[in-house]
């Protein structure tokens, strides 16, 4: 592992800045990762492939993670030539061909060494039963949302985390538009709850037509038997 005071002159190992936390401080990235693909149309000869394929992790925000990310190592299947492939600079991309599904590994390492380094797996998917996608109209996206929580960061590393640079001048943007996802699945959720207090309250209405039935069976019991006390 390459020193992080190699890459960054700032960085001094075992100064108050880079040893010292910043108390009551949380800092989150928010990033995204995973993968396109589209079929070839047919299997190439030569090797058997049939899809070219993209691998990759952004931040969500447009900003330069390489501020605070020291390298990106991306282990592909053993089947590819050199499989561990290691990036220093965003956006974080590996291209291939292949034809067959793997598990891909992301190892990230921050220019702070006193950070653990941040673990990552991802199902690399050609296949899809969409028909578009199948008939090469347009290519197969599978990615996701997740985030890095730093809790109580050095000092160094809290002024590296707030000071990223843009990452592009133009447009930027993802294959799947996380806010309306993000709203459709609240919107799942709250139809979800809605559901189950009706259901609750359903039980509930049916448990006291129960208990006032048996209230009455009670009463009816109670005085079937004093009219045959009477009767004797």
């Amino acid at each position: 592992m390459t020193s992080s005071f190699e890459c960054n002159e700032g960085y001094v190992p075992n100064s108050v800045s880079s040893t010292t936390r910043v108390k009551n401080s949380t800092i989150v990235k928010p990033f995204v990762y995973g993968n396109t693909a589209k079929y070839f149309g047919k299997k190439r000869e030569e090797d058997g492939h049939t899809h070219e394929w993209s691998f990759y992790l952004k931040p969500y925000e447009n900003e330069d993670p390489s501020t605070y990310i020291q390298r990106v190592q991306i282990k592909l299947h053993d089947s590819y030539p050199n499989p561990n492939r290691v990036l220093t600079k965003a956006p974080y991309e590996v291209r291939e061909t292949g034809w067959g599904e793997f598990e891909i590994t992301v190892k990230i390492y921050f220019v702070d060494p006193n950070e653990k380094p941040l673990t990552i797996f991802h199902l690399l998917k050609l296949f899809s039963t969409d028909p578009e996608v199948i008939q090469s109209k347009r290519h197969l996206v599978n990615e996701y949302y997740d985030e890095m929580v730093f809790h109580e960061p050095s000092h160094f590393f809290h002024q590296l985390l707030l000071n990223s640079k843009p990452l592009t001048e133009g447009i930027y943007e993802h294959e799947t538009n996380f806010k309306e996802k993000e709203e459709q699945t609240l919107e799942k959720m709250e139809n979800a709850r809605q559901i189950i207090r009706n259901e609750i309250s359903d039980l509930r209405e049916r448990l006291k037509l129960s208990q006032d039935k048996m209230q009455l069976l009670k009463e009816k019991i109670e005085s079937d038997d004093l009219a045959a006390d009477d009767v004797i």
